[in-house]
């Protein structure tokens, strides 16, 4: 056979291919429960996600939103939400993911980063007391499974115990400390910032 002939008869057979691609042969029309979940989830925000309140026993209505709010003598914005709370209070999941990193930093102090399944989303706790008994890197959580304890390390000031809750759109290739940190607080409240 020629080169011609090579040639048209895969354009022949890509043309099948293509046209039978288009085909459904299965009940009913468009992707299975399991493909239209799997969509969902993964073009989910944290918003679809339902995010929970991460700190046990703190209502919705409680919430105050921090974000933008200047920080080291107006140098900085603040990016997150502060959830004031007594220390020792239990920090939860706000929503499902992936361990990605147990740090302590000088703002942050005993922190902890949590990335969505999806692994467009990371959760970031700062200023615990300390983890949860088995929190470890890697581990997969629940929303509402345990993280940590509120408290007042890094640069949160003694006795000011306190929640820091940040969220960031995470694009590929973004690790745990970058991506584009996003207003939690609507997240969180149900209802936009008053801001």
């Amino acid at each position: 056979m020629t080169k011609l002939g090579w040639t048209i008869l895969t354009l022949i057979v890509l043309s099948v291919l293509a046209f039978g691609s288009m085909l459904s042969f299965g009940p009913g029309n468009g992707p299975s429960p399991v493909a239209r979940m799997k969509a969902r989830f993964e073009k989910a925000t944290p918003n679809d996600l339902g995010l929970v309140i991460p700190v046990a026993g703190v209502a919705r209505a409680s919430l105050v939103d921090t974000w933008g709010a200047p920080r080291g003598g107006g140098t900085r914005h603040h990016e997150a939400v502060d959830i004031m709370a007594p220390g020792g209070a239990p920090v939860v999941a706000a929503a499902a993911g992936t361990v990605e990193k147990l740090f302590q930093s000088d703002a942050g102090g005993i922190t902890a980063y949590v990335r969505s399944p999806s692994r467009g989303w990371v959760y970031y706790y700062a200023h615990l007391s300390g983890y949860a008994p088995g929190l470890a890197e890697g581990k997969r959580l629940a929303a509402g499974d345990p993280v940590g304890f509120v408290g007042d390390t890094g640069n949160a000031g003694p006795g000011n115990t306190h929640l820091h809750f940040g969220v960031s759109r995470m694009r590929a290739g973004d690790g745990w400390w970058g991506g584009e940190p996003v207003n939690p607080y609507p997240l969180l409240a149900g209802k936009a910032s008053p801001r």
